[in-house]
């Protein structure tokens, strides 16, 4: 992608091969000022008062894990930790998303996963599923033992593949969250999504000894998440996110995910919010009803907004983003005690 009116050392940096953690580390410090200035509604949020705070811890695997945290200026109500989505990074379009949520008093933490964002690892490589639940279970507990957090109620908030690692976090840690939100969350990939039968038989053998290859044919997700078109545009300006087709094996531990989420939904016992568009078209909204319907939580809420695609908080018009942030602080502030 070329961006008008950068020098040509700049267009070199983001052209750069983005497997490596060092070049998405690089791509996002020269072009970060340039990234948070673009005309997107979540970026109007006035943040001046807000602590943020950006670190590297190197977990139990040897990883170097990117985190960030956004604090009100007084007391948070609670704490929302975040789960990004597919291919993507806390440092885009979900910085936008907590400076919202921190405006509204909440303490927000979000990482990134290992190989996405400025995390260490392969880039969009997901060797096993639940070893990155372990890693996403591993940070935030270590964040929640920090003395300003640990008496603080602590949500789970998950955007598409984030809402099912924050379901399988659940699973794991069954009493250690006041509840989670799930905007979109992939407990099943859409049909379309998915390549016919044979090609996955296919894909699966090639996988045993090809896991890192870029080889599952797949639609174009930007051009089928935003319905906004100016916002389509926009997306373009994720630079660090995952934008090839995706990696055999990550491909499979995706597919696994979502069925062994689909055999659990019963056991999905904490408060639950969630959010989805109708006409999402990435990951299945109908599912997402059945999770509300099978859930065993007695507390728990559904939206399903009208002509809405995949990207509710980030790719709708103006409007529909904010109505749908005015339904999460609404039950957000419903289930913190203050």
């Amino acid at each position: 992608m070329k961006f008008p009116g950068i020098s040509e050392e700049l267009q070199n940096i983001l052209d750069a091969d983005m497997d490596n953690v060092e070049a998405r580390r690089r791509a996002r410090e020269a072009f970060k000022d340039i990234q948070l200035s673009i005309d997107h509604i979540l970026f109007k949020v006035p943040h001046a008062g807000l602590k943020m705070e950006e670190s590297y811890d190197v977990n139990s695997r040897g990883l170097e894990i990117f985190s960030k945290s956004w604090l009100p200026e007084t007391r948070p109500k609670a704490v929302v930790y975040f789960c990004h989505g597919y291919g993507d990074t806390c440092t885009f379009l979900a910085e936008g998303i907590a400076r919202k949520l921190a405006s509204f008093g909440y303490g927000v933490v979000a990482m990134d996963y290992p190989g996405f964002g400025l995390s260490e690892g392969l880039h969009g490589y997901i060797p096993s599923f639940d070893k990155l639940v372990d890693d996403v279970i591993e940070h935030y507990s270590k964040v929640k033992e920090k003395p300003e957090f640990r008496n603080l109620s602590s949500f789970l908030f998950g955007e598409s593949m984030g809402g099912a690692i924050a379901l399988k976090v659940h699973q794991k840690q069954p009493n250690a969250w006041n509840g989670a939100v799930l905007v979109a969350p992939m407990c099943k990939i859409a049909d379309n999504m998915v390549p016919p039968w044979l090609v996955t038989q296919i894909l699966i053998g090639v996988a045993k000894f090809l896991p890192t290859q870029k080889l599952v044919p797949t639609q174009d997700l930007g051009e089928l998440a935003v319905r906004d078109a100016k916002k389509r545009e926009m997306m373009a300006y994720n630079i660090i996110s995952y934008k090839h087709k995706p990696r055999l094996q990550t491909a499979l531990e995706l597919l696994n995910a979502t069925k062994e989420i689909e055999r659990l939904l019963e056991k999905v016992s904490l408060p639950l919010l969630i959010l989805h568009g109708k006409n999402d078209i990435v990951t299945d909204p109908s599912v997402s009803k059945v999770l509300y319907e099978r859930a065993s939580s007695s507390d728990k809420k559904l939206f399903l907004y009208e002509d809405a695609y995949h990207a509710l908080l980030e790719g709708e018009p103006d409007e529909m983003i904010l109505g749908v942030f005015g339904d999460i602080i609404s039950w957000l502030d419903e289930h913190t005690v203050s």
